[in-house]
């Protein structure tokens, strides 16, 4: 004997609407997805056809007032330094929103960070940027004399800056988000005898920048 099952018009309305639901929710995820790639295509399209070009930097003059040892390893030092940034992009400006640098000697820190205020650079713009860089009491290793004495015997004072920052690029009114960049100058110095600052070097240097 076979059995009959008879489906209320309740449960059928229920499956319709779950079935309504189901579809409508494949839409909308399709429509949703649709756009965003269609955003993301646009932002790369743009991206390639500008293709921002990382700034260039470069050390125009560094001068050392102050170079001297507070017991065997506190240093004291106070440094004037002027930079040079360039956005070589045509079309695309850059926001510097964090701009921090410091010297360094031998790997290690000589003076604490600096921070420029934060500025914005047009395309195709030049800026000069000058910093004091004071170090008051700044711990350093115990070979520190010794490396300064060793270079002043060489006749050559090398030293490091180093810049640490976020910038952002803008194309017309779009701003893309935060980028990290790193800037690492290199300048030599003649060091002789006569142990006393200032030490200067005005020959300039460019500057290595990765993003």
């Amino acid at each position: 004997m076979s059995q009959i099952h008879e489906k209320s018009p309740k449960h059928c309305a229920n499956k319709q609407s779950i079935t309504f639901h189901k579809k409508f929710n494949k839409k909308l995820f399709f429509y949703f997805s649709t756009l965003l790639l269609s955003i993301l295509s646009l932002i790369f399209l743009v991206w390639l056809i500008l293709h921002p070009t990382k700034p260039q930097f470069s050390l125009k003059e560094a001068v050392i007032n102050q170079l001297n040892l507070s017991g065997s390893s506190l240093l004291n030092s106070s440094i004037q330094i002027t930079l040079q940034s360039n956005n070589p992009n045509k079309k695309v400006g850059i926001y510097y929103d964090e701009f921090l640098l410091y010297a360094s000697y031998k790997g290690q820190k000589i003076t604490p960070e600096t921070s420029i205020y934060p500025f914005y650079q047009e395309h195709d713009e030049t800026n000069l940027i000058s910093a004091s860089l004071v170090g008051i009491q700044q711990p350093v290793a115990l070979s520190f004399a010794y490396e300064v004495q060793r270079d002043q015997g060489i006749g050559k004072f090398v030293l490091n800056f180093k810049i640490m920052g976020r910038l952002r690029w803008k194309v017309g009114s779009w701003v893309s988000g935060r980028y990290r960049f790193i800037v690492n100058c290199i300048t030599v110095m003649p060091f002789g005898p006569i142990p006393s600052p200032p030490l200067s070097s005005k020959q300039g240097s460019q500057c290595s920048t990765v993003i």
